[in-house]
């Protein structure tokens, strides 16, 4: 295993402090990516800022993933999910998403925030997931 995947593994297993449920939110979004076909899985950890999955489909050329799916860190009491996409690889139907120009590595993104516990947005979140997969597996994904 890869020193970011046990980084993040020993990330999980410490986190205990959970007022929004994320944790188990984070781990089925992640058992979901891992379900895709042609869907890789890279780890980022920056303690203090974020814990990230970083999802790859077989189809991408130039980019180096298709969602950042982040735990955010700055206060270990209160973590919460925002999980990013390329504005131009899913379509956010009902506008739960937040609109932000150049945000993701300098390109425009869709971000949603699973910051309280909310099964309708952690359903509207695991659609775009696979939404993003589909395109990100296309033969000419960016």
């Amino acid at each position: 295993m890869e020193k970011e995947q046990q980084d993040f593994e020993n990330f999980l297993s410490s986190w205990t402090e959970d007022p929004c449920n994320a944790k188990p939110v984070l781990e089925r979004f992640r058992q979901l990516l891992l379900s895709l076909d042609g869907i890789s899985l890279a780890y980022h950890c920056r303690p203090g800022v974020s814990y990230s999955i970083r999802a790859r489909g077989t189809g991408q050329k130039k980019r180096n993933l298709f969602v950042l799916v982040d735990v955010v860190d700055d206060d270990p009491k209160n973590r919460w999910l925002s999980v990013c996409f390329y504005a131009d690889m899913i379509k956010d139907v009902d506008e739960k998403g937040d609109w932000v120009p150049e945000g993701l590595f300098g390109e425009d993104a869709n971000c949603f925030n699973y910051d309280e516990e909310s099964s309708e947005m952690e359903a509207y979140i695991a659609d775009r997931l696979k939404e993003g997969a589909a395109s990100a597996c296309m033969a000419d994904a960016k």
